[in-house]
């Protein structure tokens, strides 16, 4: 439609310079038409990238679509051997499926955990100093008075999750989701945090007291 309006505009530009009886010399209505024609192509080009932008939000707010539950009767033994295969962007070379385990109070220090798939999982008070999760999805996940001091948790899904009494002293936290997260009595010192995650830990109403002032939060 765009581009059909500025085609009109052009047309209508010569027809203007016909009826005026050749007032004004050919080269200047050429001038004035190629100025048109770039302007509506400049509006097609906004338009057609508006198109496209405007197709491509709902996919960004789809739901995650997660793969069936792994039928293997020891899947949750894979915590405790984990991935270090492609860390830093989660490929594994097994998924790791920690869906709805129970593994309270377990030691799985130093345990890589890229593109593990943990919601519904009860880490609760599980040792999880120095692992690595990489955009591990832990939605609804239980981790109440879990571990993470040193640990590295990059793009990690923590919505809804309950984080309660959770130390995360002196770990590293970039692009972590906690939306609706329960932050209540977690610790955050010397923790690295990124501007953006300071800024959405800021906007948890769970997150209070000492913690804030951990995080950086100016109230």
């Amino acid at each position: 439609l765009c581009c059909m309006l500025g085609a009109v505009r052009v047309r209508a530009e010569g027809r203007a310079g016909k009826d005026a009886g050749t007032a004004k010399p050919a080269s200047d209505w050429r001038r004035r038409r190629g100025l048109v024609e770039w302007v509506q192509g400049s509006v097609c080009a906004a338009c057609s990238a508006a198109v496209l932008v405007g197709a491509a939000v709902p996919l960004a707010h789809a739901e995650t679509r997660l793969p069936p539950l792994d039928t293997d009767p020891k899947r949750c033994e894979n915590a405790f051997t984990g991935n270090t295969l492609g860390m830093a962007n989660a490929v594994s070379n097994k998924l790791l499926d920690l869906r709805a385990c129970d593994l309270k109070g377990t030691n799985l220090s130093g345990i890589s955990l890229p593109g593990a798939l943990m919601s519904g999982a009860d880490f609760s008070k599980a040792n999880m100093t120095e692992v690595v999760m990489s955009k591990a999805y832990a939605v609804g996940g239980k981790f109440e008075g879990t571990n993470f001091a040193n640990a590295v948790l990059d793009r990690v899904t923590f919505e809804k999750a309950i984080l309660k009494n959770a130390n995360f002293v002196n770990a590293v936290i970039t692009g972590v989701t906690f939306s609706g997260a329960d932050l209540t009595g977690a610790n955050f010192d010397d923790a690295l945090i990124g501007s953006q995650d300071a800024k959405n830990l800021c906007e948890n109403p769970t997150l209070a007291g000492e913690a804030r002032a951990q995080v950086g939060c100016r109230s």
